[in-house]
């Protein structure tokens, strides 16, 4: 059977290959259009935003430390200065089995667990394309090993940076403070204040004294290098850089060689001693003892160095200047007996009969004076001078505790002094309301009496004394105690500013006179209780004395330092100034629990300070004139 042939229809066919000729272009040209479009909308509508995404993965910005200012001691002695250091980094991202190559390194610079611990606890704040420093600084020995092995480490480099040096260690540490590597709450306190991402390159930060109050400007202003990163985040081309701004230069008021005379005087006391300025508030010395070397701050403490100081009973971390909260004793006279005068309780003529104890009517008790015969008859410029406590028993139950509180606190007592530092307490003021309340609890009469003396609940610190007694020197001026002499910024000096509170007036002025001649008289006269100590002074100079007790002495026991236990012991104390007539300088001593009183052992002290003190301004002085005069 034969099969038919079909005819092909051409014209068919080719309106079908057309139809689908057409299709095809219309598909090809839509897709042209879409894919213009979409070109256009890359290429131009959102060039901008994706050339900066481009950039992001492309370029980075690394923040670049500022240098810290320095500081110097008034005559340009450096105390605080930045030092170059090698440190060995590691950068995580480049390494492949992280914990082989710590312990390979540990082998080879033979350091301790504590710094691989250390190093994952500072992993963790940092990225991992981030440097992570291992060691912080390299000794010559570890220098020369690893640099004859780099080759072996890729991702453990040698970086070189500065980092805070305190030459004279302990000497200082109270005032100057140091600086500490930034913690959690650092982290947050910065970013609270919005200062954080000015420390972006930053390792340390300003932990306690200067360091701590000037941080700002101590710190300066971070910088930016923009480089050219690959595809694994690490710099392969520096683009441009943004240097940091360093910070400022710091001038103290301190003058060191008078520093390390308080220090040395001080010697292995638990104690304080305060040089101040007698016209402009700047603190000349500052002593603390027991110190510590700040320098065990700065890369991190270890643990066994940090309890040493916790645990010390000698509390070195304390700064007794500011922190050290004593019984005033009869520093404070001077300012009762202002007291006395302003309120019309006694006169310059006013006196009393002093057996040798004091009692109040109703009360079976005797209050004792220091002199167990009593010193006779004694009026106000006496009583400074031989410190007869009977006489200010008998003014301060006349007076009462309120009237005292409230014109001590017009002295500055019960309140911080303001010093440009943060570690300062208020110490307190006792009063009635005070007491009633903290111990839900009536004021005795026996309380106002020790009050009288400086005792009973009533501490101050060191530096309040020693703007009490710059009141007293300067008729009423207050000045706020300053360690700041200026700033440099730019090689330009910018001196700060003299600071004071309102002024003291008294209804009287002739009242400050009657006192500074009975403190005039305490290291002048031989009957003072200073007298000793000043005697022969190429200068003149007034103060006060006064023996602290620490425990209470029942009504027949006898005090004798060599016979109880050191804790016991009273306080030494002595404050005063010089010249007499023309007050320079304030100087305020404070020796713990010492074998003597204020008038054996820390006036002695005061004296051989003043004397360094005498020579070195003087001296300075004279030189100044001698130019002037040739000029």
């Amino acid at each position: 059977m034969r099969h038919r042939t079909h005819i092909r229809d051409h014209d068919s066919e080719a309106a079908v290959f057309g139809r689908r000729v057409l299709v095809a272009m219309v598909i090809v040209v839509a897709a042209f259009i879409a894919l213009a479009s979409n070109m256009y909308h890359l290429q131009v509508s959102e060039h901008n935003e994706l050339q900066t995404r481009s950039n992001d993965n492309r370029i980075k910005l690394l923040p670049l430390a500022p240098n810290r200012g320095l500081i110097y001691d008034r005559n340009g002695v450096l105390l605080a200065e930045n030092t170059p250091i090698y440190s060995l980094d590691v950068t995580p991202e480049e390494i492949d089995n992280l914990e082989q190559t710590l312990s390979q390194l540990q082998q080879l610079l033979d350091f301790p667990d504590s710094t691989i611990e250390r190093f994952y606890r500072n992993l963790k704040n940092q990225r991992r394309f981030n440097n992570v420093p291992l060691l912080d600084e390299l000794n010559e020995k570890q220098l020369a090993v690893f640099a004859a092995h780099q080759h072996k480490y890729p991702g453990i480099s040698i970086e070189a940076r500065l980092i805070r040096n305190y030459p004279h260690k302990e000497l200082l540490t109270h005032a100057v403070g140091y600086v500490a590597k930034i913690n959690p709450r650092d982290v947050e306190s910065l970013r609270e204040s919005g200062e954080l991402p000015n420390y972006a390159a930053s390792r340390t930060i300003g932990k306690l004294g200067i360091e701590k109050y000037y941080e700002k400007d101590l710190h300066g202003e971070v910088g930016y290098q923009s480089v050219e990163v690959n595809n694994r985040g690490r710099a392969v081309r520096t683009l441009s850089i943004e240097a940091p701004k360093p910070g400022q230069d710091i001038v103290l008021e301190l003058d060191l060689e008078l520093q390390r005379k308080a220090a040395e005087l001080l010697g292995e006391q638990r104690g304080s001693i305060i040089l101040m300025d007698a016209t402009t508030g700047g603190i000349l010395a500052m002593v603390s003892t027991p110190s510590y070397d700040p320098n065990w701050f700065v890369n991190g403490i270890s643990v066994k160095q940090y309890q040493s100081l916790l645990n010390s009973t000698q509390s070195p971390l304390l700064n007794r200047v500011t922190q050290g909260a004593y019984p005033p004793a009869s520093t404070i006279k001077p300012q009762i007996g202002l007291l006395g005068l302003e309120e019309g309780t006694i006169d310059e003529d006013t006196r009393i009969w002093d057996p040798g104890w004091f009692e109040i009517k109703g009360v079976d008790r005797r209050y004792r004076d220091w002199l167990a015969w009593g010193h006779g008859w004694v009026d106000v410029e006496r009583a400074i001078t031989e410190s007869c406590d009977t006489f200010y028993y008998d003014l301060a139950l006349k007076l009462g505790v309120d009237k005292i509180s409230s014109f001590m606190a017009e002295f500055g007592f019960g309140e911080r002094t303001g010093i440009d530092i943060h570690e300062e307490v208020s110490a307190l003021m006792p009063s009635r309301g005070w007491k009633r309340a903290r111990f839900g609890q009536p004021w005795y009469a026996g309380e106002t009496l020790s009050v009288g003396i400086g005792q009973s609940y009533w501490t101050a610190t060191p530096m309040q004394l020693a703007v009490a007694t710059a009141m007293v020197a300067n008729k009423g001026e207050h000045l706020i105690p300053r360690l700041l002499r200026g700033k440099i910024q730019d090689g330009v000096f910018e001196e700060a500013l003299i600071a004071h509170r309102e002024k003291l007036t008294l209804s009287d002025s002739s009242n400050w006179e009657v006192i500074t001649k009975g403190m005039r008289n305490v290291n002048m006269s031989p009957k003072g209780t200073a007298h000793r100590a000043f005697k022969d002074a190429p200068y003149s100079s007034a103060g006060k004395t006064g023996t602290a007790q620490v425990r209470s002495l029942g009504q027949e026991e006898e005090y004798n330092a060599e016979d109880i236990a050191e804790r016991y012991r009273d306080n030494a104390m002595y404050v005063g100034y010089a010249p007499a007539e023309d007050p320079e300088v304030v100087v305020v001593v404070a020796i713990e629990n010492s074998l003597g009183g204020g008038g054996s052992v820390a006036a002695p002290v005061a004296r051989k300070i003043l004397d360094v003190w005498h020579t070195r301004f003087n001296n300075g002085k004279k030189q100044q004139e001698e130019t002037n005069a040739d000029n």
